[in-house]
């Protein structure tokens, strides 16, 4: 079976990231400000909207809006990869096979992605959701509030979130929402 992902223009989509053999090495401080760059580097070149982010130690979860007749995130996953994979410190760069050291690539991340197309408003939220309670989920802190690499201080500013929201609770989703 051949894998296809979805071509949708100026759509919006959910992505997993996760780094090669799940190393835990993305929330030091220089990797943060390498991600940022790599993110502002590719916005300006390929423009999109982040709607939602939360980097955690082993993979990154976000949700982007796409322009307009545009629906290349594939390209802007690899240039953001790329430009991390490139500047980050050799400590970070795992052991490679012989087929991935024939293409010169580097073990940093997982070849792969997951994504998943947005469909409404409904499902917005609940991958929103998803993203700014997953560092509950993995243990890093007791509330989203706590977690500092990732949107979620923004909703609250903007008075979507409440402070204390998934604080002292557990926040189970459906399997439809979400990838690890």
């Amino acid at each position: 079976m051949e894998y296809r992902r979805a071509k949708i223009e100026g759509g919006t989509f959910f992505f997993t990231v996760v780094t090669h053999n799940r190393r835990s090495f993305l929330c030091e401080p220089e990797n943060i400000l390498l991600l940022r760059q790599g993110f502002k580097e590719v916005i300006r070149e390929y423009p999109f909207r982040v709607d939602a982010i939360a980097i955690l130690p082993n993979h990154i979860h976000c949700l982007w809006t796409l322009p307009p007749g545009d629906s290349d995130f594939s390209k802007r996953w690899r240039l953001i990869k790329s430009y991390f994979s490139s500047h980050c410190h050799t400590k970070y760069k795992g052991k490679v096979s012989a087929s991935r050291q024939k293409k010169g690539e580097q073990a940093v991340w997982q070849r792969r992605f997951w994504e998943h197309q947005i469909k409404n408003e409904n499902d917005f939220v609940r991958h929103v959701d998803y993203i700014h309670y997953n560092p509950v989920k993995h243990g890093c802190v007791k509330a989203p509030k706590d977690w500092q690499y990732s949107s979620f201080m923004l909703y609250v500013a903007k008075n979507i979130y409440d402070i204390n929201w998934g604080a002292g609770e557990e926040i189970e989703f459906p399997d439809d929402v979400g990838c690890e």
